[in-house]
């Protein structure tokens, strides 16, 4: 055992710090940093594959939280809050969310996975088939299209690799055609798997 999961079983009291459970403890990092007890949560493998896949999220699992919402140690709090944010369509997480009180760093670092966001003012950007794009997606152009500014035509079928979003505008990304950094509307490309 090492010495940050040594001191994390002698502050959870070798439980998982958001059900309880003492069976399979594992710890989830709470930032992308190195390890520590200051950014780390010990939690059961029932808890760590819900909060890392959401298809497997049980809700009435998560009523845990009423309690270990209420933990002193902010990686706990930080767990917390994302988990009900997640599972707010359920309605009952709402009410512990409007209990619930973190400090403006925490919950900072709380919102910084985007989990809290309200998905009404989220920018997604959709391909021209409604499919969601991301940072690092690829994709084909679906039309031939003039680009501005260039001696060239991006022609249709051309694939697209690594795109960028334009974070401020949904109809907008970003990538190389024929080696030149291009700006291309969404609705012109399709995702490729």
């Amino acid at each position: 055992m090492t010495p940050i999961e040594k001191k994390l079983y002698d502050r959870s009291d070798s439980k998982c710090e958001l059900c309880g459970s003492n069976d399979d403890l594992r710890i989830h990092l709470t930032k992308e940093e190195a390890i520590s007890v200051d950014n780390s949560v010990l939690v059961c493998t029932t808890c760590k594959n819900q909060i890392e896949n959401t298809t497997t999220t049980d809700p009435n699992h998560w009523r845990c939280l009423s309690d270990s919402m209420w933990n002193e140690n902010k990686p706990v709090q930080v767990v917390a809050w994302r988990m009900l944010n997640r599972l707010r369509p359920e309605g009952w997480p709402q009410d512990l969310l409007d209990m619930m009180y973190l400090d403006e760093e925490t919950l900072v670092w709380a919102a910084a996975t985007g989990e809290g966001e309200d998905e009404e003012g989220k920018i997604v950007h959709k391909d021209g088939n409604g499919n969601i794009l991301k940072d690092g997606d690829s994709v084909v152009l679906i039309k031939d299209l003039d680009v501005k500014g260039a001696t060239f035509t991006a022609k249709r079928g051309a694939a697209v690799h690594n795109i960028k979003l334009v974070w401020d505008n949904a109809d907008q990304i970003e990538g190389r055609v024929e080696g030149q950094h291009i700006v291309i509307l969404t609705q012109y490309v399709k995702k490729t798997k």
